[in-house]
């Protein structure tokens, strides 16, 4: 039997990849997790094939012409972020219920291609002070980029309205049960 698909999206510092961490542990959810594909180079530990497919943006544009993302997205001038249609496949035709993790606009695009079969989870943050904080305290990125972060926080929260749940990321152990509990009624279906 092929799995669903389960799509989270947030604000960067949101803790959705925690969040991902946190329930991919869960056996009872059998969950794979989709790799996507980016134009950026890796950040710290990061590495090609297990964090992100790092590609350079010659390949990405030729992989979008070649019609293999199920969506992508150009967030930043130059910088991309994709789903490759092989990923998705290669996960739920395995058996496994895929978790991604996704901008607002590519999870609505990947609902509208799956429907019934993908559900859509926006991890809301507290506040923008909070997610301020968070940014700041992981300390990947110059103060140019958190405040480009924090203005793209305020459009895909305008978004947030169009996922079937929202769950506000308050208390990390909350968030994760919330997201747990949406994913178990959703496997029920």
């Amino acid at each position: 039997m092929e799995g669903k698909i389960i799509i989270l999206s947030a604000p960067s510092g949101s803790g959705k990849s925690t969040i991902i961490n946190r329930l991919i542990q869960d056996k009872s959810l059998n969950l794979g997790f989709s790799i996507s594909a980016t134009s950026r180079a890796p950040r710290g530990e990061e590495e090609h094939g297990k964090h992100y497919f790092f590609l350079s943006p010659e390949e990405f544009y030729d992989k979008v012409r070649k019609g293999e993302f199920v969506e992508w997205e150009e967030v930043y001038p130059g910088l991309c972020y994709g789903t490759l249609e092989s990923e998705v496949e290669r996960t739920v035709k395995s058996g496994k219920n895929l978790v991604m993790d996704v901008d607002v606009k590519g999870a609505l695009n990947i609902k509208k291609r799956y429907g019934e079969k993908a559900k859509t989870i926006f991890i809301m943050p507290p506040d923008t002070k909070t997610l301020e904080t968070r940014l700041k305290a992981r300390g990947t990125d110059s103060p140019e980029t958190i405040i480009k972060r924090l203005k793209k926080a305020e459009f895909e929260i305008s978004y947030s309205s169009e996922f079937e749940s929202v769950v506000i990321n308050d208390n990390l152990d909350n968030a994760v049960e919330e997201v747990r509990n949406e994913i178990k009624k959703f496997l029920q279906k």
